[in-house]
């Protein structure tokens, strides 16, 4: 991505999530013409049905991909849980790779998760960030953005981010953004406070320190001390009411709104082709950056 000034790319060993009985029904995977690449799944509830799909496509500016997605089903408590995440990294791909493989672990590990969903949240949101930044040397300088949502039973949807990966629902056939996103000039009273500072020159966006684009992330040692880890988080029930949610890296929100992305694929009952349809939408407008989107229907 592109919200920091340099970029490098490396890879990292993370642990395994044995522990968890994980069903990805009807889960596949393609490479597309454009590049890209998609897939899509189904959970086995007899009720309260919910499929998905997703398509990423890397980015025309010069460096290695970086966002990194998780979509998949798992049973625990007797539960089915949807678990969909897009993590948008900068300064290589550690981070967002460490977080594919280990948040979701990390929420529901929480002893709370249950009773308290949003604490369990926000906990592991501050763990995860404390584990980065205490194993920078191994993890890399970098950091990542994040949306995150969990679909309990086909019956909750819990959305939580940092930084401006997006959550928007189509709730009565229009958008309504569910997650906040965190820019530098929308926070600089914090910053400031902090210590830091926030620059807006001419033809770039406001940055923090003159470096990174969010004012919220994962990671990113050297600017944390300016920097926030916490979430913002929502809790949706689903009901009729509720279509459709989208989940997006900010190389599709930087050229399209709200309403464009829900109106172009509110009609599309394939949620696979419905996330293929925003990223072509999004190269064609010529986003330069990765583009990764997830479209999650209900019922």
């Amino acid at each position: 991505m592109s919200k920091h000034s340099s970029v490098a790319g490396a890879s990292h060993p993370v642990k395994e999530a044995g522990f968890f009985t994980k069903i990805k029904v009807a889960c596949l995977k393609s490479s597309s013409s454009d590049g890209g690449k998609g897939g899509k799944g189904k959970s086995n509830s007899s009720s309260n049905k919910v499929s998905h799909g997703f398509h990423l496509v890397e980015g025309q500016s010069g460096h290695d991909m970086e966002d990194y997605h998780v979509a998949e089903y798992r049973k625990k408590r007797n539960h089915t849980l949807g678990l969909f995440a897009i993590f948008d990294g900068h300064l290589g791909d550690r981070v967002p790779t460490y977080l594919k493989d280990n948040l979701f672990n990390n929420i529901l590990e929480e002893p709370n998760f249950w009773k308290d969903p949003e604490a369990a949240i926000r906990n592991a949101y501050r763990s995860t960030d404390k584990f980065i930044l205490d194993n920078s040397m191994q993890l890399g300088p970098g950091g990542s953005t994040a949306v995150t949502a969990i679909v309990i039973d086909g019956k909750d949807l819990w959305v939580a981010n940092i930084g401006d990966s997006r959550a928007v629902v189509c709730e009565r056939g229009s958008a309504n953004q569910i997650t906040v996103d965190h820019e530098p000039h929308a926070e600089r009273t914090r910053i400031e406070k902090q210590g830091g500072f926030v620059t807006t020159l001419p033809g770039d966006v406001p940055r923090v320190n003159g470096q990174l684009a969010v004012a919220r992330a994962f990671g990113d040692q050297s600017l944390k001390a300016h920097l926030s880890s916490e979430p913002d988080v929502r809790h949706v029930p689903i009901d009729s009411t509720i279509d459709f949610v989208i989940l997006a890296s900010d190389g599709l929100w930087k050229v399209m709104k709200n309403e464009e992305a829900v109106n172009l694929v509110k009609s599309m009952k394939d949620p696979q082709a419905a996330a293929k349809r925003l990223t072509t939408e999004a190269l064609a407008r010529k986003s330069k950056d990765d583009i990764s989107c997830i479209v999650i229907r209900f019922g």
